[in-house]
């Protein structure tokens, strides 16, 4: 077959009376310029039962078959999909278009980040007005220095469709740079070494890596791989720049579970590298002067013990090599902070600094010369709070037991934030460089000095226009679970959204159009954050919310243990009653709620509808996690022998029936579905395109109701979408003229 998408495509119809495949084949042209929204007809998928027992109970997979990425017939079915997709959105692109616009309109497109220092240098990013990618460059700290051009992104994506950057790690003498970049969208790198002082790349090229770490001699790179089928991060070597030899191994990790990465402390005098599961973890390290030597062993893997490592070098005396910081959950699940010699670094001889504090998650400890930052989480919201370091020996030279005595956090007062280290790299400082932002407050970088607390703004993310912060209102809500937890609920709207100022859930009427993103997987928190591009949506009556769900992070682990493994359905549970609670108090209503969630958040998305398909409007969902009982079966798939610390195992009978309970695949029912848009990437490396594309294949058979359900898929891209700025904007685009459209908003 021909395979543009101009094709006319042979398809199996599925009778309306009972869902069932009739041997009629009908065709459809589903050529964007022959169609329109009106005649436009879906591609169905044909069926082909694929039979499945276990655990005595049987389940038919009948759209297996689209999991060959090879076969025309399935890249035919996917673009049909697209192209019935266009169809529909077809009277949506005049929409599109200005939305494009509007949001592009925002954007100051030539611009340059805030340059971090290191080592007689300032590195930054340059934008250029009609550029895809970022160029990545330095000058040095003298006045006059030129402007170094390290690497233009824009020309290493000539020729692809996607550019992905991983690594990017320059060497102690300032003159070799380790990058890998992506050209797939697979989240495969290759990494290379440039010379910048002759602009050369060096012939040693390096596939499937993962992660780098520089010895101090200048020569000597360390460098993690993933496997060629998994993806998994298993194997550390050792390489010596011009040696003509191949690279050493030195650990391979033969856990399934566990994933390895390498990096080099900000002191500088150690590499370390960590192997860890969702649950456990175990640290090596090697000095940086000896990039010959063997990796040594912290303390060896505990079943749920996880650790991590940063050093400190003491009072500079280089005989004693200083200490490690640890932080560690092993005094409780949000973790405490130790330390310990580096000459004897065994577990036993552990010192606790900070104990474990039951409703504060110590959720990072990031070292320097006279100070530590730790990152805390407390009651869903971040926190930064500086610890000197500088006083903390006594008289009889034994240390203070609980640092905590002599730190101070950095103040935010917005209900609802984001607040995060920037690039940090160097050590010694009395500067600590972090990013804030709400979803009122653009962007924001501050430079922190921890002697004087002062604080000054670097920059604020230009929003071009006419942006005022004071026409939009944020909250931080709670919603009551049904087990009596509070959940956290973050909303912004523009404040003429309602007719009165909402003080009582009475004055918003019957609510407003809302949009709720939702995620709650893998302890990851999500942040409140800005977006210039959000305002097209606010600006046009739309209110946006975030539920802050069990599985996620915001409260720390207790949080993500709560939705996790057998617990999993408190998630979607959580999100419903985040739901109702936003109907209950008038900020919208069933008919005017749109959902929306990505990857986990997209399992998230299948499983809520099934649950309560009436709740809600619409739906959007990018690269949904929703064939989960089948790939957690398939072994063989990247993430999911790693992942069983996360759903659960289903060779193990209890967790296959609690996975069966929410699985979206698997629970897909005659019903009828709110609207939905459903989105892909054709090599994702995370969640396989067929996930998302037997779903849609098995919703069109089953649904009940005449709602859009659209399905388009990125065919030079993966599961992050487009790479290039200008084209994540188009999707944007796209999925904003969907919400609005669906809120009964077209202009």
């Amino acid at each position: 077959m021909d395979r543009d998408l101009k094709t006319t495509n042979t398809i199996i119809a599925i009778t309306a009376a009972n869902g069932e495949a009739t041997a009629e084949k009908s065709t459809v042209n589903v050529s964007k310029a022959g169609v329109n929204a009106g005649a436009a007809r879906p591609p169905i998928a044909r069926r082909e039962p694929v039979e499945m027992v276990l655990h005595d109970d049987r389940r038919v997979d009948h759209y297996a078959w689209l999991r060959n990425k090879e076969s025309a017939e399935v890249i035919d079915y996917l673009k049909a999909e697209n192209a019935y997709a266009d169809a529909v959105l077809l009277p949506t692109e005049g929409l599109q278009e200005e939305l494009y616009q509007e949001m592009l309109g925002r954007i100051q497109q030539t611009d340059l980040s805030v340059p971090y220092r290191l080592r007689g240098y300032s590195y930054f990013t340059r934008t250029e007005e009609g550029k895809q990618y970022p160029v990545r460059c330095r000058r040095r700290d003298v006045e006059g220095a030129p402007e170094e051009l390290l690497l233009d992104l824009n020309a290493l994506a000539e020729g692809h469709s996607f550019l992905g950057l991983g690594s990017f790690e320059v060497s102690d003498d300032n003159d070799l740079l380790a990058y890998s970049t992506d050209t797939t969208g697979f989240r495969q790198y290759t990494l290379q070494v440039k010379k910048l002082s002759s602009g050369e790349v060096l012939p040693e090229r390096f596939e499937r890596v993962t992660s780098v770490a520089w010895a101090a001699d200048n020569r000597t790179l360390f460098f993690t791989e993933e496997d060629d089928t998994t993806k998994r991060s298993y194997r550390l070597y050792r390489q010596v720049l011009g040696s003509g030899e191949a690279p050493i191994l030195l650990y391979e990790e033969k856990d399934e579970r566990f994933r390895i990465g390498v990096e080099r402390t900000r002191s500088g005098s150690f590499l370390v590298s960590t192997s860890a599961s969702h649950t456990t973890s175990e640290v090596r390290f090697l000095s940086a002067k000896y990039a010959g030597g063997n990796f040594s062993l912290i303390a060896p893997r505990e079943d749920s013990h996880e650790y991590y490592v940063d050093h400190h070098p003491g009072d500079g005396n280089s005989s004693d090599g200083g200490v490690f910081y640890i932080r560690t959950n092993s005094g409780g699940r949000t973790f405490r902070l130790m330390e310990v010699s580096t000459k004897e670094p065994a577990r036993e001889l552990w010192r606790e600094v900070i104990p474990n504090r039951a409703d504060v998650m110590l959720a990072g400890a990031d070292t320097f010369e006279n100070h530590l930052v730790l990152f805390e989480r407390e009651g869903g919201l971040p926190y930064l709070r500086v610890v000197n370091l500088e006083n903390i020996g006594d008289e009889d030279g034994s240390r203070h037991r609980d640092l905590l005595d002599d730190s101070h956090r950095i103040e935010f007062t917005e209900p609802a934030y984001n607040a995060s280290l920037g690039t940090n790299p160097e050590f010694v400082t009395d500067f600590v460089r972090f990013q804030y932002e709400s979803f009122v407050t653009p962007r924001s970088v501050f430079d922190y000095n921890v002697r004087t607390r002062e604080r000054v703004l670097l920059k604020q993310q230009p929003v071009l226009g006419e942006y005022d912060a004071r026409r939009y209102a944020t909250e931080r809500l709670h919603a009551t679970a049904a087990d009596g937890t509070q959940i956290p609920i973050s909303v912004v709207y523009r404040r003429d959204t309602f007719a009165n100022e909402p003080r009582w859930p009475e004055d918003r009427n019957t609510g407003a159009p809302l949009l709720l993103y939702g995620y709650g997987s893998y302890g990851i928190s999500v942040p409140v954050t800005f977006s210039s591009n959000r305002l097209s949506l606010l600006d046009r009556g739309i209110v946006f919310a975030i539920a802050h769900i069990r599985g996620g992070g915001e409260l720390g682990k207790p949080w993500h243990d709560a939705g996790r493994m057998r617990q999993k359905m408190n998630t979607f549970t959580d999100f419903i009653s985040a739901a109702e609670f936003l109907i209950a108090q008038r900020y919208t209503a069933p008919e005017k709620l749109i959902i929306e969630g990505g990857s986990a958040g997209g399992l998230l998305i299948g499983a809520v509808v099934n649950l309560r398909p009436y709740l809600f409007h619409a739906a959007i969902s990018h690269v949904p996690f929703v064939d989960v009982l089948n790939t957690m079966l398939d072994a063989s798939l990247p993430l999911t022998v790693g992942e069983y610390e996360e759903w659960g195992n289903p060779q193990v009978a209890e967790d296959y029936w609690v996975m069966k309970s929410y699985c979206p695949y698997t629970n897909v029912t005659r019903c009828a579905y709110p609207a939905m848009l459903v989105k892909t990437g054709l090599n994702d490396s995370q969640v396989m395109y067929w996930e998302p594309a037997k779903y849609v294949a098995k919703l069109r058979a089953m649904k009940t109701d005449t709602n859009p359900l659209l399905f388009k898929v990125n065919m030079g891209a993966g599961h992050g979408g487009a790479s290039g700025r200008y084209d994540y904007l188009r999707e944007v685009a796209l999925d904003y003229a969907f919400v609005l459209t669906q809120s009964g908003i077209r202009e």
